[in-house]
């Protein structure tokens, strides 16, 4: 009888866990199946689609510090340049397969996401919105002065990346590196997912809410949120180094203020401590921003300022909080009606 109870216990468990798996793993499936529609629906825009799925990782790095830890950063280019550089100057010098630029510039965004962490987090809410700030500031100034290596206001180039596995071959048309990145973009937000379900991504989560507390607890907070800058400078490194790869050139734009904004402004629009909202709001902005500029070239900003206004308005916790709130309505009233 005992061993039945445990199998009865185990198969319960089993289920259990396969119910709570299931709703992402049908997320990671519409992700792929969105990205391969993107792939065949607009097979001349690839290269604004690689841009939008690089920038993608730069606001899902942005969605662990400041929607999973409560960390608010504008410098997060800073990582994502970061991981840009060093995967451009690695492939000048001779180091042109793929996968290795993507783990160089991996590692590069993580280095620099310790050291900004190290630095951020000495201080508290707005001191830390100013301190981001400035470092992505001094990360802009020193790749403008390092001329020598980044090739400053012109620019890093004549990146000669080889074929991927020794086989595919970066095009002028983007479809390897589109592929590519689609493919990185999946691979990063499954271990994503794994990283905010795990213990530590619920304690990450717990230092948001309450951190007095969670130190009451005996857990150490700083320890946990510079190993989470830890893990987004390698997520922003790679949408760098991606960027890098599928342009073939570096710029001072990879590591500007301006991208750390509209990064942040997409994660808000998406829905904060959310990994597919920051993905919706990328779409959603890139993709608004680059149909309404096509539009009218004069006034397009004026048109993506509007749609951000009433966004905030209609949903102030994004568009995927809205989602979740239409749905909680629906799921009431067909218990009500039940």
């Amino acid at each position: 009888m005992q061993l039945i109870a445990r199998t009865e216990k185990v198969a319960r468990a089993s289920s259990a866990a396969r119910s709570r798996w299931m709703p992402d793993l049908a997320g990671i499936v519409i992700i792929a199946a969105v990205g391969m529609a993107g792939y065949w629906l607009f097979p001349d825009n690839l290269a604004l689609l690689t841009r939008i799925v690089a920038v993608a990782l730069l606001v899902l790095s942005i969605d662990l510090v400041t929607g999973y830890c409560g960390v608010a950063t504008l410098g997060q280019a800073a990582l994502f340049g970061a991981g840009a550089y060093a995967a451009g100057i690695a492939c000048v010098n001779g180091m042109t397969e793929p996968l290795t630029l993507v783990l160089i510039g991996a590692v590069a965004g993580a280095v620099a996401g310790l050291l900004m962490g190290s630095v951020m987090l000495r201080a508290h809410g707005l001191a830390q919105l100013v301190l981001s700030i400035a470092i992505v500031q001094l990360f802009h100034e020193a790749a403008n002065k390092a001329s020598a290596y980044t090739g400053g206001s012109d620019g890093l180039s004549g990146l000669m990346v080889s074929p991927l596995f020794g086989v595919f071959a970066f095009d002028l048309w983007g479809k390897t590196a589109y592929l590519f990145g689609l493919s990185l973009l999946v691979f990063v937000f499954i271990a994503l997912k794994f990283v905010v379900s795990s213990p530590f991504g619920i304690l990450c989560r717990g230092i948001k809410e309450d951190p007095i507390r969670v130190r009451a607890m005996g857990a150490f907070v700083f320890p946990v949120l510079l190993k989470m800058f830890a893990i987004s400078g390698a997520v922003a490194g790679i949408g760098g180094a991606l960027a890098a790869i599928s342009t073939q050139v570096v710029g001072l734009d990879s590591v500007s203020f301006e991208l750390s904004a509209n990064a942040l402004v997409m994660l808000v629009l998406g829905g904060l401590g959310t990994l597919y909202g920051a993905l919706a709001g990328t779409v959603i902005f890139m993709g608004f921003e680059h149909m309404v500029s096509a539009i009218n070239p004069f006034h397009w900003m004026t048109m993506v300022g509007a749609l951000l206004i009433g966004v905030v308005l209609a949903a102030p916790s994004g568009l995927s909080g809205l989602l979740g709130t239409i749905s909680r309505a629906t799921t009431r009233g067909k218990g009500g009606r039940g």
